[in-house]
């Protein structure tokens, strides 16, 4: 794995120390000698995780690590401490700074990479995000990352799985005083329980008396449901190298037994944070894809959408030797509208419209406006007679009940226009098809508008 890993320490030989152990594992290493350097590096952006000296003269490393994590433009990198402190106390002041964890000096190699490649490689999972999302702002997505500081990783919901009551019965109290906490001690039921429960955080038990709490974890991976959900391991001091494979496997973060209070609901904020903030960027990503396709006032998909994918449908027709139908609709005298009754009437009478065009056609047809109070609409496997039916339906339906504007002060009468046309031979090109449905709206209006014209090929 490929990443840019920022040593901080103001001791050289430290910082030749680490950056040989990561070197030899084909990570690049960048440099900082003082906090003030690695904030510059951080803010361009030339990093993919921190490895963070806490003891550094001018601004010690919990100094640097609340900057970070309070700056929207690097509050996303991984931070990890190294420390010759080795207290609870110490780790929580870490975590509580914004620390992804806390390693001790004299840092083990074999827990050196595990952390870094699992943290690099969660990094490179939320940078694929936030890459996608990178023009939300341009079209008035909200970003997530001032919601992502100001989140205090409090009020998740929690799945403790532990089947020995001495230890769940501890634990779940400490988690209860911030979380919502449901408790597991059937390994067997775990998985299902944390498909169906909506989890923020599962925290397993990696030492179950009948069950392999690691493939516990790896399974939770593997199933879409759960595959985001974060990880907490906890196990026995000595289970170091099963805390290590862990990691391996998709495991967040761990906690050897015997298991400190605050230490616990540190890591646990910590992990709920991510998960929101992870949420947020699919989230936003969603709402970016929407927006891109699916036109604003009437919420029907827009003329982009559309021009993609008829032309899919039309393949998809040809090669199933299925009908394919069009109709090209036109609100008749909309201008008159807009002019009489101002722009606001006329945008509640193409949401009205758009209202009334979903309730008169099936799930499979596609609907779309193609422009300004002209739309669109594609029906699979339809031949002309049908659409033809499906059209009047629909023309009735909107002349039929006058449409209310100026939030229902007046209702004002509106009528439609309508061509339609088939796909009338395999691999004949979607413009040809639209071209016939647009001469048949054109006689359609021609003839005295509220009406249907169906083109024949």
């Amino acid at each position: 794995m490929s990443a840019r890993v920022l040593v901080v320490d103001d001791v050289p030989a430290n910082v030749k120390l680490l950056e040989a152990r990561l070197s030899a594992e084909y990570f690049d290493v960048l440099t900082a000698a003082n906090g003030a350097e690695a904030l510059q590096i951080c803010q361009r952006a030339e990093c993919d995780m921190i490895l963070l000296d806490v003891m550094m003269p001018d601004m010690d490393g919990f100094e640097v690590c609340r900057r970070l994590k309070s700056n929207p433009a690097t509050h996303f990198i991984p931070v990890v401490m190294v420390t010759a402190l080795d207290s609870p106390a110490d780790r929580v002041r870490g975590l509580e700074a914004g620390a992804d964890d806390f390693l001790t000096k004299p840092v083990s190699d074999l827990v050196l990479i595990a952390r870094v490649r699992s943290l690099t490689r969660l990094k490179m999972m939320t940078d694929e995000l936030r890459m996608r999302a990178i023009t939300s702002l341009e079209i008035g997505v909200q970003a997530p990352e001032r919601s992502a500081i100001n989140n205090t990783g409090k009020g998740g919901r929690i799945l403790l799985v532990d089947d020995r009551p001495s230890s769940h019965e501890r634990l779940a109290p400490i988690l209860a005083a911030e979380h919502g906490v449901d408790v597991e001690p059937n390994p067997a039921e775990a998985l299902f329980r944390a498909a169906e429960g909506n989890y923020d955080l599962l925290i397993v038990s990696l030492d179950l008396d009948s069950f392999d709490g690691l493939r516990l974890c790896s399974q939770a991976r593997s199933l879409e449901r759960t595959r985001h959900v974060p990880i907490l391991a906890i196990a026995d001091a000595e289970n170091n190298p099963r805390l290590l494979r862990g990691l391996e496997i998709g495991v967040n973060d761990y906690l050897p037994r015997p298991v400190d209070k605050n230490e616990l609901l540190a890591r646990a904020r910590t992990q709920i944070k991510k998960r929101r903030y992870a949420d947020d960027l699919r989230d936003n990503v969603q709402n970016s894809i929407e927006m891109a396709i699916t036109d604003a006032l009437t919420g029907l998909n827009n003329r982009r959408y559309m021009e993609s994918h008829l032309a899919t449908l039309a393949e998809q027709a040809s090669a199933r030797g299925k009908p394919l139908a069009l109709m090209m609709l036109d609100i008749d005298y909309f201008k008159s509208i807009n002019d009489n009754y101002g722009h606001d009437a006329g945008d509640d009478v193409l949401r009205e419209f758009a209202v009334r065009v979903r309730k008169s056609i099936r799930g499979i047809d596609l609907a779309c406006r193609y422009g300004g109070e002209e739309f669109v609409i594609v029906m699979p496997e339809t031949d002309l007679h049908v659409a033809g039916m499906v059209a009047e339906r629909l023309r009735r339906a909107i002349a039929g009940e006058p449409f209310a504007i100026h939030k229902g002060a007046e209702r004002i009468e509106v009528t439609i226009s309508i061509g339609i046309s088939t796909l009338e031979k395999k691999g004949e090109a979607v413009a040809d098809v639209l071209k016939r449905a647009d001469i048949a709206l054109y006689r359609a209006k021609h003839d005295g508008r509220n009406r249907v014209v169906s083109h024949a090929a």
